[in-house]
């Protein structure tokens, strides 16, 4: 039981079973990958800006006051993933093979959608990174045009897809 009362996480998976990174004692470690094979590891993340009409127009006009908003949202978000061992906590340093991020007009939100892709030949899974890349090229969709509309909403951040590494592969809704 940890110190708050809860047993376990989502209701029934111990925390010890279910969290590589959690120690007998709910101690926050960095798990030893020392031992693991290396593989090619792929991860999508994506994420989206809702906005209005007229913002997502300024944006791809490339109208925005503070300049060229897809472009530095997709600069950004392959900074971020570099950076996401210096960001997150226990994740481990890599040698990214691969980042990209894609942005694309979906008229019916209206907004946008960001897709990132990481790629590494290593030992652990890149779907931090991948997230991390997302997250950051919205949030700086929502910076740089704010000033015309600050009710964007960024929603949906979640890993589409990962390939390789021990544990298999994955899909959303597969």
């Amino acid at each position: 039981m940890r110190p708050n009362g809860r047993t376990s996480l989502y209701g029934r998976l111990t925390m010890t079973s279910a969290l590589t990174h959690l120690g007998a004692q709910g101690e926050a470690n960095m798990v030893d990958v020392g031992d693991k094979e290396e593989t090619t590891r792929t991860a999508i993340a994506e994420g989206f800006v809702s906005m209005q009409p007229e913002t997502l127009k300024t944006i791809l006009a490339g109208n925005a006051k503070k300049g060229d908003v897809l472009g530095t949202a997709r600069i950004a978000g392959i900074m971020a993933a570099k950076k996401t061992h210096e960001l997150i906590p226990l994740c481990h340093p890599l040698l990214l093979t691969k980042v990209s991020v894609d942005i694309e007009p979906d008229h019916a939100l209206p907004g946008l959608k960001v897709t990132a892709l990481a790629r590494v030949t290593g030992k652990t899974g890149v779907e931090m990174e991948a997230l991390t890349a997302a997250s950051v090229a919205c949030l700086t969709i929502y910076d740089m045009a704010k000033a015309v509309d600050r009710a964007m909403v960024i929603s949906g951040i979640k890993l589409v897809e990962k390939t390789g590494g021990k544990s298999g592969d994955y899909k959303a809704g597969a």
